[in-house]
């Protein structure tokens, strides 16, 4: 369903009234598209406190190849300043506004330090193109100093925040890491139009070697990824986006849709596989037709039956948590015994923002979607060591799609206003994040959940 108040929103009347009436003012996101992939623009590169000079070095190498970058101008042409000064911007006329803004923050270790923060990005934050980027790179907390430690969770308060005030589209992010050549990836995703519904989210970017694929634009070629529950709505978008990227996927969904299955298979020239995700040898059934093995395992498959507690019998209960949990559970114990997932394979698994900050009438599926995040958090460091494989998770937040389009108007108009980009997302921007975290160059990124929400005002 249309989101017509966005509509109205775009126009001079509605804007006039929006504004007059105090009511939220959605942009019309950026979104990828094969005739525009990158944002327009340059990418200003900003430094506060004092990063390692390795560190530093290696992240002008990566930002060089990365992000938004005006047109005659290298990719990722960027300008760095030193803490605290107002950068030139590298590459464009002067006056036009800077597609993104990276600020290396990694060199934050004291309260003194966060000022440089302030200094850096007061004077070019309102300049920032509509759906522009701000990424912030932050250090993982040091234990052993509390001075660095309250510093660096301090960039944690200071993006979220910056994320809700910042308007007109633009996403605000902090990426932890200590590698920046294993943080490309993640930075050509934020960097990009594929990010356009995330953010205020804090990702972590562990030091393991990041494979570079042959071709950036199709970094799945010559993998095989299945997605369950992709017959339609978010899991056609995801196997869709997947195929697009270069992989041959399988289209897995209940044998009721093997119509549309097979028809989204053909398409993407992939392969149609119909089952019962929750009968207890599934992931047997899915190794036996993958004789020659699995590279991306997408969980996407759920359902609701939404109650509160009171009115909930367990026939309502009981599908969601075999659905969404302990099909996923089953299947991912079974295909990791077998040794379908290959080394440098990927999992990314579908949780929520309802397992995150909860729902009213949702417990079964709060609960589900939560126990997504203990599966990824709990498997992740040794599935990485024992098999080799990185496991993530995504979790939505307003999506729109058919499920959301029958909810009641007041509700679906809460529930699309009720984040920091004032709208609902598309199945496309959770596609795309799973996508990132398919990426054979994303092995760093690993025991994340990732929310696609618009930072939701709450639980986020």
């Amino acid at each position: 369903m249309a989101d017509r108040f966005l509509s109205f929103t775009g126009t001079a009347p509605g804007r006039f009234l929006t504004r007059r009436l105090g009511l939220p003012q959605p942009a019309a996101l950026r979104r990828w598209s094969p005739e525009r992939p990158a944002l327009d623009g340059t990418l200003l590169r900003l430094v506060a406190g004092k990063p390692d000079p390795d560190l530093a070095a290696g992240l002008a190498d990566v930002l060089a190849r990365t992000g938004p970058h005006p047109s005659g101008a290298p990719s990722g042409a960027s300008a760095a300043a030193p803490s605290g000064t107002r950068p030139e911007r590298a590459g464009a006329p002067a006056g036009q506004p800077p597609a993104a803004v990276v600020l290396d923050a990694t060199g934050v270790r004291d309260v003194d330090a966060l000022g440089d923060v302030h200094a850096a990005l007061h004077p070019v934050v309102r300049s920032v193109a509509a759906s522009g980027r701000v990424v912030v790179l932050g250090a993982p907390l040091d234990a052993a100093d509390h001075h660095q430690a309250a510093a660096q969770q301090a960039l944690e308060g200071f993006t979220r925040s910056l994320g809700k005030e910042i308007g007109r589209g633009r996403t605000v992010n902090l990426v932890r890491l200590t590698d920046a050549s294993a943080a490309e990836s993640t930075l050509r995703f934020l960097l990009s139009p594929k990010s356009a519904y995330v953010s205020g989210q804090v990702i972590h970017v562990g030091a393991d070697a990041a494979t570079a694929p042959e071709d950036w634009d199709r970094p799945l070629a010559g993998r095989t990824a299945l997605v369950t529950g992709a017959a339609r709505g978010i899991g056609e978008a995801v196997a869709e986006t997947l195929a697009r990227d270069g992989a041959h996927v399988v289209v897995l969904d209940v044998p009721a849709a093997e119509k549309d299955a097979r028809a989204l298979a053909e398409r993407l020239g992939g392969t149609a596989l119909t089952l019962d995700i929750t009968a207890a040898d599934a992931g047997a059934r899915i190794a036996a037709a993958l004789p020659g093995g699995l590279d991306v395992l997408i969980h996407n498959a759920g359902v609701t039956r939404d109650r509160r507690l009171v009115n909930m019998p367990a026939e309502r209960w009981s599908p969601v948590m075999e659905v969404n949990l302990a099909s996923v559970l089953r299947t991912t114990d079974a295909l990791l015994a077998s040794g379908t997932l290959r080394p440098g394979g990927r999992i990314v698994a579908t949780a929520s923002v309802a397992g995150l900050a909860g729902n009213a009438g949702q417990t079964n599926y709060g609960a589900s979607k939560a126990g997504v995040v203990g599966l990824v958090r709990s498997l992740a460091p040794r599935a990485l060591e024992q098999h080799g494989v990185t496991v993530n998770a995504v979790a939505p937040g307003f999506i729109e799609t058919r499920m959301t389009a029958a909810i009641p108007l007041f509700i679906r108009e809460a529930g699309r206003r009720m984040n920091s980009l004032a709208q609902g997302g598309l199945p496309v921007d959770v596609a795309e994040t799973t996508a990132w975290l398919a990426h054979p160059a994303s092995g760093a990124v690993n025991g994340q959940v990732v929310r696609v929400c618009g930072q939701s005002l709450l639980g986020a």
